[in-house]
């Protein structure tokens, strides 16, 4: 498996060798706090790569520990495991648990979340096979256009007694060629050209309980039988070269080997992400709860390891890692399926945000809320600065709403400051250049009405 991991990304595998420290430091430049997560993470993310150094005997009993993140909303959970997955090149998809019913009841089947993935991986997969045959296709493009631009002599037919010309032909390589240089340059990227364009004819969309099930890829077999329409269009250089060279790489691509890669790189490193799995929790006295302990029931099976038909193939998801999350505020862990439960070896408790990890929140992470306000604002030519004192009373606020009100976590910060910098974004236009300063009496002057009133806050923050 190393040797497809190889081939399939340099980078997959040089952040699969990185050390938990390493991982956790880059988890670091975006997320403030919640250490222990990062580090339940880091440590699944390890573990995997230390198992493609095992023997192939062993390697196969190696299961991933799957990881239960129980914190209240806007702390850092969904962005822990997105930016985990991104670091490590790995297939990942964010599902709710909420949009899964069970089977028999209308909703969605929950062995789509593993065609989700490997739907995922395939544009992971296709995206690296495209590079490697992109020196080709521009060379293909490239051709094409001459063709469009100064086609060839048609050859004389055998037996004709005229003469070839020759130095005629000559001319025209060396006309090509000068064309071919023009065409590298950009010269040519004015000039009109007439290609022939062709259309797929949308065909009709089938969906509803079960056609997810189905057997065969109807929706594939529907597009190979619907006519294809074809149409004459003027497109300059430029145009026509971004179409050619689209069909020509997909014409360079082999799909089946796509799709083999895509299905390995998903079962080895797949990452998939359950949210609001504390919603699918059986209450008393409620008609929903068949279908909630139904759902339970059927992710227990796709977590312990079982195998999905895809219309790519099929993929277990033995080694597949699940991460989940809930607030988890009026259920509790223990009441989720006992044979669930013992699916999430790994419980990791994300705590409440405080004042300090506002004020961190807003300033720390590589692109922090406030340096994205100041470069939107940037854009209009107006410099937009906050002061230390902003940061706290910004921070301060922030920790109050979410005291007296609903506690959204780091959300908070967005309707926060889009209320402080509500009337610069709608003036900047006009302004034209300038420098603001937003400092502690800004904000306080902007906030403190709206905070203090019991009703307004509730609606507008």
């Amino acid at each position: 498996m190393s040797g497809i991991l190889s081939k399939l990304s340099g980078e997959t595998v040089k952040t699969a060798q990185e050390t938990p420290r390493e991982i956790v430091a880059a988890l670091d430049r975006h997320i403030v706090g919640q250490d222990d997560a990062k580090r339940a993470v880091a440590i699944a993310v390890r573990n995997r790569w230390r198992r493609q150094q095992l023997p192939e005997e062993m390697r196969g009993e190696v299961a991933p520990k799957n990881i239960l993140m129980i914190g209240p909303t806007g702390v850092g959970k969904t962005e822990i495991a997105r930016r985990l997955a991104t670091l490590t090149g790995a297939p990942f998809i964010k599902v709710e648990a909420t949009k899964y019913t069970e089977v028999g009841y209308y909703g969605r089947d929950v062995e789509s979340m593993v065609r989700e993935l490997v739907e995922n991986s395939i544009g992971i997969v296709r995206q690296q096979e495209r590079q490697k045959v992109e020196t080709e296709a521009q060379q293909r493009t490239d051709d094409r256009l001459l063709n469009l631009l100064f086609p060839r002599q048609p050859e004389q037919a055998f037996g004709e007694e005229e003469e070839v010309d020759h130095e005629a032909e000559q001319r025209a390589e060396r006309t090509r060629e000068k064309m071919r240089a023009m065409l590298a340059t950009g010269e040519m990227d004015h000039r009109k050209v007439q290609m022939t364009i062709e259309q797929k004819q949308s065909p009709l969309v089938f969906g509803g309980m079960g056609f997810e099930q189905m057997d065969m890829d109807f929706q594939g077999v529907l597009e190979k039988i619907m006519p294809k329409s074809s149409s004459q269009r003027e497109l300059t250089v430029a145009e026509a070269r971004k179409v050619i060279f689209e069909q020509e790489c997909d014409a360079l691509l082999e799909p089946e080997k796509i799709n083999a890669k895509a299905i390995e790189l998903a079962e080895n490193l797949g990452i998939i992400f359950i949210d609001e799995l504390d919603k699918v929790v059986a209450s008393e006295g409620k008609s929903a709860d068949v279908s909630r302990q139904g759902v339970q029931r059927d992710l227990l099976p796709i977590v312990e390891g079982t195998t999905v038909q895809t219309k790519f193939g099929y993929i277990s998801t033995d080694h597949v890692l699940f991460i989940a999350a809930g607030a988890f505020h009026r259920a509790q862990p223990s009441d989720l399926m006992p044979e669930l439960q013992g699916r999430f070896p790994i419980r990791v408790e994300l705590s409440d945000l405080n004042k300090d990890d506002f004020v961190r929140i807003l300033t720390e992470p590589k692109n922090s809320l406030t340096k994205q306000y100041a470069a939107l604002m940037n854009v209009e030519g107006v410099e937009l600065v906050f002061t230390e004192d902003a940061i706290e009373t910004l921070a301060q606020f922030a920790f109050q709403v979410n005291q007296t009100t609903q506690n959204i976590g780091a959300r908070r910060l967005y309707t926060i400051l889009e209320k402080v910098v509500e009337e610069l974004s709608f003036e900047a236009p006009d302004m034209k250049m300038g420098r603001v300063e937003v400092n502690a009496a800004y904000v306080n002057d902007r906030l403190k009405k709206v905070v203090y009133d019991e009703d307004l806050s509730k609606f507008i923050l």
